[in-house]
C-alpha cells in the first residue's frame, strides 16, 4: 500500500486559486483540497449536513489548502518547487501565508477512512441522491441513487462546485445527448449525467488513480455500458463531438480548454464549467467570449461559481 505525504498550507481567500493552482502543476495526485471555514459553516447550516459533527468553525479569515504527494524519489524535488512557487505567488499578491506549510504522512487507508466521518447520504437537486458505498437508502418517488466511494479521488458531490453542476445537469442533460466529463474525479458528474439520462458518456481525468476509481464507481452503479473513463490530460482520447461538455476544475484549467472545447462541442452545445471562484469570473468570461461563447446562466454558492456556455451564432 502506498505512503502518501500530505501537504496543508494555511492562506487568505485571495490566495487560494493560486495556492491550488501550484500545488496541481507540480504533480498533485487526485485533485487539490479546499477547506473553507465559511464554506463548512454554511453546510453546517443546511439540513443536508444536519447529521454531521462538523464544529462551528470561528475564524473564517483562513483557508486550507492541501494536495497529496507519493513518497518516492520524486518527492524533494515537487516539494522545492512548491517552496519556489509560493515565494513568486507572495511576491506577486504580498503575504498570504498563515504560519508555515505543514506535512503529514498518510496511508491509503486512513485517506478512505476520513471520507467515512463527514460522507453521508445527501440530496442535491431535485432528483440526485448521493448515498456513500456503506449506507443504505431506499427512493422516493423519482429520485435517482449513486452509490458513490470517492477513495482518493475528488467528488463526493457535497462541495458547492459539484452540487452546482449537479443541480445544472438536471435541466441540460436530454435523452439523446452525448457528454464528456473533464477531470471526472470520482465521476460523479458522469454518473449524474448518465442516470438523468444521457445517451453515452466519455469521462477523462489525467490521474491514473482517478480514472481507477471512477470505473469502480461506475461499475457498482451499472452504468459502464454508458460511460468510458480514459486517463488523459483534459479532453484527450474524447471521440468527435458532444451535446454537452462538463468540466469542474478550475478558473485557469477552464481557459486553457476553451479552445478544445470549442471545437469539441457541437453547434448549439452547452459547456457547463465549475470550480471558478468568484474573483476569477470576469477572467474566464472574457475568455470564452474570445473562443466563441456567450454566458448564459451563472450559478453562486459560497464564494465559487458554475456557469453554462453557448457557442455563439
Amino acid at each position: 500500500m502506498e505512503s502518501w505525504l500530505q501537504v496543508s498550507i494555511k492562506v487568505t481567500h485571495e490566495a487560494v486559486e493560486a495556492v491550488a493552482d501550484l500545488l496541481r502543476e507540480v504533480g498533485a495526485r487526485n485533485g487539490v483540497e479546499i477547506e473553507d471555514p465559511l464554506l463548512l459553516n454554511q453546510l453546517r447550516e443546511s439540513a443536508t449536513w444536519e447529521l454531521c459533527d462538523i464544529p462551528h468553525q470561528e475564524n473564517t479569515e483562513v483557508v486550507t489548502v492541501s494536495a497529496y504527494y507519493p513518497e518516492n524519489d520524486q518527492l524533494q524535488q515537487k516539494l522545492d518547487a512548491i517552496e519556489q512557487g509560493l515565494q513568486v505567488i507572495e511576491s506577486r499578491i504580498g503575504k498570504f501565508r498563515f504560519g508555515p506549510t505543514l506535512f503529514r504522512q498518510i496511508s491509503e487507508k486512513d485517506w478512505a477512512n476520513t471520507w467515512k466521518q463527514y460522507f453521508h447520504t445527501t440530496k442535491v437537486g431535485k432528483k440526485i441522491v448521493i448515498k456513500p458505498s456503506w449506507e443504505t437508502y431506499d427512493p422516493q418517488g423519482d429520485e435517482k441513487v449513486i452509490a458513490l466511494d470517492p477513495g482518493m479521488a475528488f467528488g463526493t458531490g457535497t462541495h458547492a462546485t459539484t452540487s452546482m453542476c449537479i443541480q445544472r445537469l438536471e435541466d441540460l442533460v436530454t435523452p439523446d445527448c452525448e457528454v464528456f466529463d473533464v477531470g471526472t474525479g470520482s465521476g460523479i458528474l458522469a454518473m449524474a449525467a448518465a442516470l438523468l439520462g444521457a445517451k453515452s458518456i466519455h469521462a477523462v481525468d489525467i490521474d491514473e488513480k482517478a480514472v481507477e476509481v471512477a470505473q469502480e464507481n461506475i461499475a457498482q452503479n451499472g452504468l459502464s455500458s454508458r460511460i468510458t473513463v480514459n486517463q488523459g490530460n483534459l479532453l484527450d482520447g474524447t471521440p468527435g463531438q458532444a451535446d454537452l461538455i462538463i468540466a469542474n476544475i478550475i478558473a485557469d484549467i477552464i481557459i486553457l480548454v476553451l479552445p478544445e472545447v470549442a471545437v469539441k462541442l457541437r453547434q448549439n452545445g452547452r459547456f457547463l464549467a465549475s470550480g471558478i471562484i468568484e474573483e476569477r469570473l470576469p477572467d474566464v468570461e472574457k475568455a470564452a467570449g474570445e473562443n466563441g461563447f456567450t454566458f448564459l446562466d451563472v450559478k453562486r454558492k459560497a464564494g465559487w461559481c458554475a456557469v453554462t456556455m453557448g457557442k455563439e451564432g
